[in-house]
């Protein structure tokens, strides 16, 4: 099978098919092969002549000796979906249409952006992915890193197999706590010891991470094991797992941190500490700001004086002070924003006059130091996750500025509404959007809890049904009203009804957006059915209720029963004297 080709010819086999290849490429008017069946015309001639090659390529190669068997999948002993369920999470991954990408997205629902949902419920109740599924699951989680974390959890332990298979999978491996391979547990120091001494960075960095989250302390301890060996940038994102269960308990080895050699180090570990209001560092701060700010009680009312520091020694500088401006900031200004936002905010009570977070925030601040100031402690309640003072930072959502006037953007105050309990975060956004509408409102409708409690949700619905009647295109609204369609009650579908006929234009509309609106609130409708068919797909079948026993046949008495109890007078009068 190895030999020359039919008809005596000696090319060479690689050269011959590279002729035949180039020939096809460019067609046989422009280049026709030398060597082809006599009396046939060119392109079949080219075809037979592959065709033979073909064979002759496959039969002609040596046989080589066979490759290790890989190991057998791992089991998965999660229970597995409902069949309703499987269905639909293959009908979420076939789909392709990615519609946000244009302007007009029509009223099908976009069902890759129903996937994350689709996952952190059955990732809720603990379902195992069918097998089958596993590649698109990985081929949809490749091309989106949001989706990874929940898509690798729910593909499990088989996912990571075939990743070590394909090389378009390996992210999986990347992704999963150290590499995919199991962690030791805390009961097990010596496997927990040598992993941390032998293993990549990866997986001691999934081992410290583990730790923090189930034992904090071991996990401190085994860093500072080795903290002294360790590489600078080691040292900064091992650090960084010390935010899972911060507590008073890493105080003392955050303060030997700060005396680190790099300064990314240090800024971590003084980050950290300021996050604890009863840490060195916290006091140290908050003795260096109250001296800074203070109360003026000498004009007609009072008054919050601002004296910014002099100078960034080196204490300063160990407590995390950045000596160094950012380009167009004033130095003072830059080292008294680092020093407040520090200090611990429970402090400022005492220093100005017993009042609460609200009454200081409402008072003046004198030459023009109100917006740095308050956007230290802005940042201050984000870090320390002080719901009274976010809530006073915040200010009234009706407010004529939608916030306090430490609130200089709207990312900080979607940082500010996360420290609130959910139902207040929602209750402030609604209140945001009744007064200001949905222009502003994205960033945050993002920090509230899915689904939207039922007034938030109508404040979203109102504002939508007012943007549609004031004849502007639903466009400049598709970011709400995608968050609308993932985050709404699905409950809310029965009120948006009302909203699906083509309202009457008025002459100053744009022109079809009533067919517009209508097109986009069909497929809100649409998507939120959807959702409670998935949730109710995905919920685990009732347990089985045991039939209710048959009665048992009367037994006939048994000769040596007890003899029958005396009847009442009644009963043993005869029928007729009853009455």
């Amino acid at each position: 099978m190895n030999g020359a080709p039919s008809g005596g010819d000696s090319t060479a086999p690689d050269s011959a098919w590279e002729e035949l290849v180039t020939a096809a490429l460019l067609g046989t008017d422009r280049r026709t092969p030398a060597r082809l069946t006599p009396g046939r015309t060119a392109p079949a001639a080219l075809l037979d002549a592959a065709a033979v090659m073909t064979v002759r390529r496959r039969a002609g190669l040596r046989p080589a000796r066979a490759a290790q068997r890989p190991e057998p999948a791992p089991g998965d002993p999660r229970p597995a979906l409902p069949a309703p369920a499987a269905h639909r999470l293959t009908t979420l991954l076939a789909d392709r249409s990615g519609g946000a990408g244009s302007g007009r997205r029509g009223s099908s629902p976009d069902l890759m952006e129903l996937l994350p949902q689709w996952l952190a419920t059955a990732n809720a109740h603990g379902y195992a992915a069918p097998p089958q599924a596993l590649p698109a699951l990985l081929d949809a989680a490749r091309g989106r890193t949001d989706l990874r974390p929940a898509a690798l959890a729910f593909a499990g332990p088989r996912a990571l197999w075939l990743a070590r298979l394909n090389a378009d999978w390996r992210f999986a491996l990347r992704a999963a706590p150290g590499g995919g391979a199991a962690l030791p547990d805390a009961e097990e120091p010596e496997a927990v010891r040598r992993l941390w001494q032998e293993g990549l960075f990866a997986e001691r960095a999934a081992l410290l991470g583990a730790l923090r989250a189930r034992t904090p302390a071991l996990g401190r301890e085994l860093l500072a094991s080795t903290w002294a060996t360790e590489r600078a940038e080691d040292r900064l994102m091992f650090l960084d797992t010390l935010r899972t269960g911060l507590s008073d308990a890493d105080e003392s080895f955050l303060e030997q941190a700060l005396g680190d050699r790099s300064r990314n180090v240090r800024a971590t570990a003084a980050e950290l500490l300021s996050a604890l209001p009863g840490s060195a560092l916290a006091a140290r701060m908050a003795v260096r700001a109250t001296a800074c700010v203070a109360l003026d009680r000498t004009g007609n009312a009072p008054a919050i004086t601002v004296e910014a520091p002099p100078e960034c020694d080196t204490g300063m500088e160990r407590d995390g002070v950045v000596a160094t401006p950012p380009a167009g900031r004033g130095e003072r200004s830059w080292w008294l924003a680092q020093l407040v936002e520090a200090a611990p905010l429970a402090g400022w009570r005492g220093r100005l006059g017993g009042r609460t977070a609200e009454e200081i925030v409402a008072l003046p601040v004198a030459d023009g130091w109100q917006g740095e100031l308050h956007a230290a402690w802005c940042r201050a309640a984000v870090r320390q996750r002080d719901a009274a003072w976010s809530r006073a930072l915040l200010g009234p959502p009706s407010a004529p500025e939608a916030g306090g006037p430490g609130a200089v953007s709207l990312a900080e105050r979607a940082k500010l509404l996360a420290s609130l309990e959910p139902a207040e975060r929602a209750a402030w956004v609604a209140g945001f959007i009744a007064t200001h509408g949905l222009s502003e409102a994205f960033q945050l409708l993002g920090v509230c809890a899915v689904p939207w409690a039922p007034p938030l949700g109508q404040a979203v619905v109102d504002a939508l049904n007012i943007a549609r009647d004031a004849g502007s295109y639903p466009w400049s609204f598709s970011g709400v009203m995608g968050l609308a369609e993932r985050c709404l009650d699905p409950a809310e579908a029965v009120r948006l009804e009302a909203l699906l006929a083509i309202p009457d234009e008025r002459e100053d509309s744009a022109p079809g957006a009533g067919g517009y609106w209508a097109e986009a609130f069909q497929r809100l409708v649409t998507t939120l059915r959807l959702r409670a068919a998935m949730t109710r797909e995905l919920a685990p079948p009732a347990p089985p209720t045991e039939p209710p026993q048959a009665a048992a046949p009367p037994t006939e008495p048994s000769r040596a029963a007890a003899p029958p109890t005396e009847p009442s007078r009644a009963a043993a009068q005869p029928p007729d004297a009853a009455g």
